[in-house]
């Protein structure tokens, strides 16, 4: 797990004057994603503004309440709500807010309210999704009302917030409560939130910098550890890092959590850690990182708002946030952590559904049936399927999954030929059981990147294309930036072009991100491209631009587009291929490109010890790969493809070294080997397979 800890030098939470609207904690956490000059623009237009835009004036004059973030006399930062009817906040002028309220020493943040404090401000609309945020400091002449001169004004966008609609209440507030720890009315009030509001600060120019944000996820996000800290996933968002770089130099936080139903206040004071890698963040689905809160201070005001709310229903819309409702919960996350601890295992897949694609592709959609949840999986990747035929004997065949990472299922779509997906077309049915290995495999897609993407699909070759298109159109939902696609569809007629329905569905959601060409070899009027895909289609059909090609398809389709690719000066870094299987390419590899040398294997006679079959054999330069040495001792070591594509091999090594003839294309592990073409390397004297 890697976490951020605030150092000695930065715990006092004082930073130098500068120039730049971004501190260095902000900074940090820009570097660790990559966007420090994407986010140099908005830096210099949203973060220095210290007026507000005419539509931020008009806004906060409608709320029925604001959020606010305040530090008290102890140096520990509160957030709070405090309501009014619409117009209590207004501004004469765009660089001073007033708010009508009067002093409340119930709200513990109501001490970092004195003139000259600084404050965090978040105006929010439930019922719009709209907000916005502004920092500044108070100024005060009496108890009834307070200016807000402004420092920094922004935007906020609407991600994660669940539809609600107010109203205003005279219920009394009831007594305020100081808890020692969470007690179980607390504890099921953050279990039951799909929201809650966090106030940071730091010191700058020798001024305190506070802010105030929004979190948001289904139900259920934060969770209670044992130990009474709160964990809660980070998901995508306008990648500002004020918060979270607040905490890199300041840990302190304040926490506010509201009953929606009764008007109910649950704010805590305390301090938060950053963890930027942990395999929960890899298992949390859209987390980008995670952190934690240990409450130090616990303050329960009940009804403390005027104000109650209703989920808002849009017609058949829960009104839950879209973007909330593509994240996982914990208790998903933890089933993906059993997954992964046996990702090198075989495990059982009930076949949950069967979809006939084309007249001899069907799909087959995977459901985990051992406890355990869906296992990690990249788009573009493959999985071994082992199944016992009716002829007799058990077999391992690999199919790229034509599902995407974010899919509540592994789907296969496989084209019926050959004995084993004959068996899979004739005789696997709906609540069949399917052994498959965790998805692997080097081809995939990051939807990160700017550059286009270009995916050449040639018949059943289309299934990875899919996995990838659905994956980058997902996370355009989900991160707000699609990366620009174009998928080369081709088969021999427009019956056997599969998933024509869903592709078009994904073409639509991308809201021109998206382009598909059609392209059959048997002319019809009703498809874009008679012929074939090649190099002269490519020339005609893509703007000129950088592009990231993927292929997948019959051998000779992919070694000529590759080919044609390498002629026209794409580098062979630009050129992605599906790896396993017999239709790997012959690369031209760029002279700049940096390899690493392998390890000659050894000249000598090296002991090799399967230790898990105790047994041991004596590997020389006659002997060829382990696999086969293993099998020359009896032994019957999973293979399939036996050139060191498909991963199906790979092994543990406890002990020793091993190298290869030349590069496999399936990468593993620095302590694994594919011993279908593994050597014992130079140097080696023992080698330890776990077999």
């Amino acid at each position: 797990m890697t976490s951020t800890q605030p150092t000695q030098a930065t715990q006092a939470a004082s930073i130098a004057p500068s120039a730049s609207p971004w501190h260095e904690g902000e900074l940090t956490m820009q570097r660790s994603v990559g966007v420090v000059e994407r986010m140099a623009g908005p830096g210099r237009n949203q973060m220095s503004r210290t007026r507000m835009p005419d539509q931020h004036r008009e806004f906060y004059a409608q709320l029925p309440f604001v959020i606010l973030g305040a530090v008290d006399t102890e140096g520990e930062v509160w957030a709070t709500l405090r309501a009014g009817r619409p117009g209590f906040m207004h501004a004469d002028i765009a660089e001073k807010l007033t708010l009508e309220l009067a002093r409340d020493p119930l709200d513990p943040a109501d001490a970092g309210m004195e003139d000259g404090d600084g404050i965090g401000m978040l105006g929010i609309e439930l019922h719009t999704r709209r907000r916005n945020r502004m920092n500044g400091l108070v100024s005060r002449q009496s108890g009834e009302r307070f200016h807000i001169d402004v420092t920094q004004a922004y935007g906020n966008c609407p991600q994660y917030i669940q539809l609600r609609q107010y109203e205003f209440t005279d219920a009394p507030a009831g007594p305020v409560s100081k808890l020692a720890a969470l007690d179980a009315d607390a504890a099921a009030m953050i279990r039951a939130a799909d929201s809650f509001y966090v106030a940071s600060y730091v010191v700058r120019d020798g001024k305190k910098q506070v802010d105030a944000s929004h979190r948001g996820g289904k139900p259920g996000f934060v969770r209670i550890d044992d130990d009474g800290v709160l964990t809660i996933p980070d998901f995508s968002g306008n990648l500002f890092f004020n918060t979270l770089g607040n905490f890199l130099l300041n840990p302190r936080a304040g926490l506010v959590f509201v009953d929606f139903r009764n008007g109910d206040l649950l704010q805590l004071s305390g301090r938060a850690e950053v963890i930027l890698d942990a395999p929960e963040v890899a298992a949390f689905m859209g987390a980008e990182r995670m952190w934690r809160f240990t409450p130090q201070q616990i303050v329960r005001r009940p009804a403390a708002l005027p104000l109650r709310w209703i989920d808002v229903v849009v017609g058949a819309d829960s009104g839950a946030s879209p973007n909330a409702l593509i994240t996982g919960s914990w208790e998903d996350a933890a089933a993906r952590l059993k997954a992964a601890e046996r990702s090198t295992q075989w495990r059982p897949f009930r076949v949950g559904k069967i979809v006939d694609e084309t007249v001899a592709i069907r799909s087959f959609h995977l459901l985990p049936d051992d406890g355990a949840g869906m296992p990690g999986v990249a788009a573009g990747q493959h999985v071994s399927v082992r199944l016992p035929l009716a002829s007799g004997g058990t077999q391992i065949r690999q199919y790229t999954l034509s599902s995407a990472p974010s899919d509540a299922f592994l789907r296969i779509s496989v084209k019926r030929q050959g004995l084993f997906s004959d068996h899979l077309h004739t005789t696997i049915k709906v609540g069949d059981i399917i052994e498959a290995r965790a998805p692997s495999g080097n081809f995939v897609i990051d939807a990160s990147v700017r550059r286009p993407a270009v995916l050449l699909a040639a018949g059943v070759g289309v299934t990875p294309m899919l996995a990838m298109l659905r994956h980058l159109i997902h996370e355009g939902v989900r991160k707000r930036y699609q990366r620009p696609v174009w998928l080369f569809q081709s088969a021999r007629s427009k019956a056997e072009l599969a998933f024509g329905e869903e592709i078009a569905a994904l073409v639509n959601a991308a809201k021109g991100g998206a382009r598909h060409v059609r392209v059959v070899s048997q002319p019809d009027d009703d498809v874009e491209v008679s012929g074939r895909i090649d190099i002269a289609l490519l020339k005609q059909m893509l703007p000129f631009d950088d592009y990231d090609f993927y292929l997948c398809g019959p051998a000779a389709f992919m070694q000529q587009m590759y080919d044609g690719l390498r002629a026209m000066n794409v580098i062979d870094a630009r050129i992605h291929a599906e790896a396993f299987g017999p239709s790997g390419l012959q690369r031209q590899i760029d002279a700049q490109a940096e390899q690493v040398p392998l390890k000659p294997a050894s000249a000598d006679t090296v002991p090799v010890l399967f230790m898990r079959s105790a047994k041991e054999a004596r590997w020389t330069s006659d002997s060829g790969s382990l696999l086969e040495l293993a099998e020359q001792r009896g032994l019957n070591p999973e293979s399939s493809c036996r050139d060191g594509r498909c991963g199906t091999c790979r092994t543990r090594v406890l002990q020793g070294e091993v190298t290869y003839v030349k590069t496999p294309e399936f990468a593993v592990a620095d302590d694994e080997a594919l011993i279908c073409c593994a050597l014992p390397a130079a140097g080696c004297t023992t080698l330890h397979l776990e077999l």
